[in-house]
């Protein structure tokens, strides 16, 4: 499955091609390496991926040979379909742009169908931008685009090493973080969603991590009649999501 995914990617192979595009800020989504590659090229390689944030991987020969069909000493790069941006760039626009800017991170959500769901309610409710993390994430493929029925190209998208730093710069931004989570009896209409705010989304497997709770400013859980306990998080997105759009619009 992940190998059938890789294909559907536009990608780089071979170590000086990744490394011009580098070199020129070509945005890469991820690049594998063969385990045990080491060149004075591949360190300046590395010494890129790293200054840039960009997702690497050490793999088996193997998996590259399946991925390409040709020389590629090494390294195969997959080329993003979207253009990141930095997060400080993200919550400076929708601040200056919207009096109540409204961020989503996403924290371990791995489908990429949820992960265009998200996006498509995201930018129907007029929201800012979501932030993901740089490894454990969902990719940016052409499902995730698909799924998302082009929202992923409109709205900003940062892809971060460490969603904490983000959530950090989000509250001395005066975003309030508020974590939608089931394990809470605190329900989502008694949290103010007036103003700057950012809504933290877990897994379906795992939830929300107990370091992204301990930095919430809110903790809130959707009312659930039935059997089951907790919706599907893209379900999740828009509930929560519209609920901020009717508090905004009574304010």
């Amino acid at each position: 499955m992940e190998n059938m995914e890789e294909q559907k990617l536009q990608y780089l192979f071979g170590i000086h091609p990744v490394l011009e595009a580098l070199r020129a800020g070509k945005k890469l989504d991820k690049v594998l390496l063969k385990q045990g590659l080491e060149t004075p090229v591949f360190k300046e390689l590395m010494d890129l991926m790293q200054k840039n944030g960009i997702p690497f991987q050490f793999v088996p020969v193997e998996r590259l040979n399946r991925a390409v069909r040709g020389a590629h000493q090494g390294v195969v790069a997959y080329i993003s379909r979207i253009d990141y941006v930095p997060y400080e760039m993200m919550i400076e626009t929708a601040l200056a742009t919207d009096k109540n800017p409204v961020i989503v991170i996403l924290d371990g959500v791995s489908d990429v169908r949820n992960l265009g769901a998200i996006a498509r309610t995201l930018e129907c409710a007029g929201g800012s931008g979501i932030i993901v993390p740089a490894k454990g994430g969902a990719a940016i493929n052409a499902d995730a685009v698909k799924a998302s029925a082009g929202a992923l190209m409109r709205i900003s998208v940062s892809r971060v090493p460490n969603l904490r730093l983000a959530a950090y710069y989000l509250k001395q931004s005066g975003f309030k973080i508020i974590a939608v989570t089931e394990k809470v009896s605190r329900r989502m209409y008694d949290a103010d969603m007036t103003g700057p705010c950012a809504f933290v989304l877990g897994s379906e497997g795992k939830g929300i991590s107990s370091s992204m709770l301990e930095l919430a400013d809110d903790k809130v859980s959707i009312p659930m009649a039935g059997e089951i306990s907790s919706l599907n998080v893209s379900a999740a997105a828009s509930v929560i999501l519209y609920e901020a759009v009717r508090q905004h619009m009574e304010a």
